[in-house]
C-alpha cells in the first residue's frame, strides 16, 4: 500500500490523525520512532533550514527537494505544507504532480498572494474567490491517483472574516479538495464551530503562541477535527536547547554535560546502521557461499 493510500485510509478512519512537525529527516524519523502515525513538513520549518523566515521566500523545487528527503527517509505517511501552489493554476498543477511524485501523501494549499505570510502573521492578502476555486479545481485535476489528497487551506479568517473562511472552505470541497484548512480560527468558539459547519474533513493547526487558543488533542478530535498537525513542536524546542547548549559551553569553556548520554554508535543506530552494517559484507559473502 502507497503512502497516499494510507493516509486516505487513515482519513476515512474516524480517529483524527496527529503529525508533527518534520523540517529535516533528522526531526521526520524521530516522529516516525516515537509512534505517530503521520509527519507533517512544515513550510516555516524548511524556511528556516535554509536559514530564511516563513514569508513564502522558498521556491517550490526547494519545498519538494525537502518533502521527497524526508516521505522517503519514514515508514509513515508525511503530509506537506505547498504554500499557494507558486504560481496561477498551470503552477498548481505542476506542483502536485511534484509532490506526489516524491511520495508525499497529502499537500495542503492556500488562498494567500505570492509570496505568502505565515498564517499567524498580520497582513495577509487574499486572492479572489474564483481564482482560489481555479487552483483547486487544477489541483485535483492533476492528482494521479485518487488516493493523493488535496488539503484546501484558507487564510480568510485574519482578512475578510470567519463566514468567508467557511464559504471558501466549503466551495473548495465542492471543486475538488480531499479536506480542508481554515487558518487561525481566533477563540474557541470558532475552533468548534469550523468541523459543525464544514461539510468535509478538517484540518487543525496548533500553534504554540499563535493566533489559535490551545486545545488538548483529545478535545480537537471530540469536536470533529479529521487532522492536527504541530508545525512548531520540535523546531521551538530546538532553538531552544541549541541556544542553552551553546550558552553553556561558553560559560564552562568545555563541552557541558548533555541532556542524555549517548555516543557515536547510539547516534548512527537511530538511522538505521544496523541495516547499513549487514549490506557491509552480505554481497560478498554471497559470493564466498557460492564459490565454497
Amino acid at each position: 500500500m502507497s503512502q497516499a493510500a494510507k493516509f486516505s485510509a487513515m482519513l476515512k478512519s474516524g480517529k483524527m490523525i496527529v503529525a508533527p512537525g518534520a523540517i529535516d529527516c533528522i526531526t521526520g524519523k524521530l516522529i516516525d520512532q516515537a509512534g505517530f502515525e503521520a509527519a507533517y513538513m512544515t513550510g516555516a520549518g524548511t524556511s528556516a533550514t535554509l536559514g530564511y523566515p516563513d514569508y513564502g521566500l522558498i521556491t517550490m523545487t526547494e519545498m519538494v527537494a525537502n518533502a521527497s528527503r524526508i516521505a522517503n527517509s519514514i515508514s509513515i505517511p508525511l503530509i506537506s505544507d505547498a504554500d499557494t501552489g507558486y504560481g496561477n493554476e498551470l503552477n498548481m498543477f505542476r506542483t502536485v504532480q511534484e509532490f506526489e511524485r516524491a511520495g508525499v501523501a497529502a499537500i495542503h494549499v492556500e488562498d494567500q498572494v505570492f509570496p505568502k505570510r505565515c498564517g499567524h502573521l498580520e497582513n495577509k492578502e487574499l486572492v479572489s474567490r474564483e481564482d482560489y476555486v481555479a487552483k483547486i479545481r487544477a489541483a485535483a485535476a492533476a492528482k494521479r491517483t485518487p488516493d493523493f489528497t488535496i488539503i484546501a487551506r484558507t487564510d480568510a479568517r485574519a482578512v475578510a472574516g470567519f463566514d468567508e473562511a467557511i464559504a471558501r472552505a466549503q466551495l473548495a470541497l465542492a471543486n475538488g479538495a480531499d479536506a480542508v484548512f481554515v487558518e487561525a480560527p481566533q477563540t474557541m468558539e470558532e475552533v468548534e464551530k469550523v468541523p459543525a459547519l464544514v461539510k468535509g474533513p478538517c484540518l487543525l493547526n496548533m500553534v504554540r503562541g499563535g493566533k489559535t487558543p490551545d486545545i488538548a488533542l483529545a478535545d480537537a478530535e471530540r469536536i470533529g477535527y479529521a487532522i492536527s498537525i504541530l508545525p512548531g513542536l520540535l523546531l521551538g524546542n530546538i532553538i531552544a536547547i541549541c541556544d542553552q547548549t551553546l550558552a553553556e559551553t561558553k560559560r564552562l569553556g568545555k563541552y557541558p554535560p548533555p541532556l542524555v548520554e549517548s555516543s557515536p554508535a547510539k547516534t548512527f543506530a537511530r538511522f538505521g546502521a544496523a541495516d547499513w552494517d549487514v549490506r557491509r559484507t552480505a554481497f560478498r559473502d554471497e559470493l564466498k557461499a557460492a564459490a565454497e
